[in-house]
């Protein structure tokens, strides 16, 4: 049993669970990592005065040490050789016409392998451009097929809210999403409205699904017949969860607005 961190790998990487292997870290510390026999430099992106105990055994890596000086100077070195094979990466891809767009790349902190991420329709067959970047560059390879979402999160950006990205600022791991988040939300299906940036349902549809959720619960569904308060019968054609009522058609034009208790559960 051990002390559990969780930690941002690389730049561009996912968060892991690593052993803290004794090493007093806090939150946003940069550290040096342990992790499959090779060095990376990464951030701690949990609250450490929470211990968090568990079998070490289990944990993708152990931190090693706080980062130096010169560790943080190894890392800038990294960042300029990451260009430098992204450029190689592409003027191969550009040779062998093939149907991939690269985003990124990374090397670990060790400098011994380099992580390059691109996006593609389907399957793509990289074997002998590994090859051609491994006798290049003189390093291992790793070609990585990231999908739209994590495009966006390693590119970065604003949302149409004005705010930084939520995956690439402070989310780290994605949300299951659905048009049905939208819909029980009320909202108009309109994908231009309820798409992020990567062209996906927003992050954002599921931070308070469940509360909506919940709210709709004691309200009448759409198209539900109904009794007023004053005794007339109407059909529901809109309602505000979060106000919690509904407008009901009356017939003839005339639209009133019920209010329905919040019922708890």
């Amino acid at each position: 049993m051990g002390q559990l961190v969780q930690v941002k790998l690389g730049e561009y990487r996912s968060v892991i669970w690593v052993d803290a292997n004794s090493v007093a870290v806090n939150r946003h510390d940069m550290v040096i990592l342990e992790v499959e026999r090779n060095l990376e430099f990464g951030k701690v992106v949990s609250e450490t005065d929470k211990v968090c105990t568990g079998k070490t055994e289990a944990a993708a890596g152990k931190i090693m040490r706080l980062t130096s000086d010169g560790d943080l100077r190894q890392v800038v070195n990294n960042e300029i050789k990451s260009v430098e094979a992204l450029k190689s990466c592409k003027i191969k891809i550009t040779e062998s016409k093939m149907d991939m767009q690269l985003v990124q790349a990374e090397y670990s902190f060790d400098a011994t392998k380099v992580i390059i991420f691109f996006t593609a329709e389907g399957r793509v067959d990289f074997r002998n451009l590994v090859k051609d970047l491994a006798k290049m560059l003189r390093v291992r390879i790793e070609l990585k097929q990231i999908g739209v979402r994590d495009k966006a999160k390693i590119v970065g950006g604003y949302g149409v809210c004005g705010r930084e990205l939520c995956c690439s600022s402070y989310m780290k791991d994605f949300h299951p999403l659905s048009i049905k988040m939208a819909k029980d939300q009320g909202l108009p299906l309109n994908p231009q409205k309820i798409s992020g940036v990567c062209g996906r349902v927003k992050c954002c549809m599921a931070y308070e699904y469940q509360v909506y959720r919940e709210f709709s619960k004691s309200l009448p569904k759409i198209g539900t017949k109904v009794n007023t308060p004053e005794g007339e019968k109407g059909r529901v054609v809109a309602m505000d969860i979060l106000k919690h009522y509904v407008t009901v058609d009356l017939g003839d034009g005339k639209m009133i607005k019920v209010d329905y208790p919040l019922v708890a559960t």
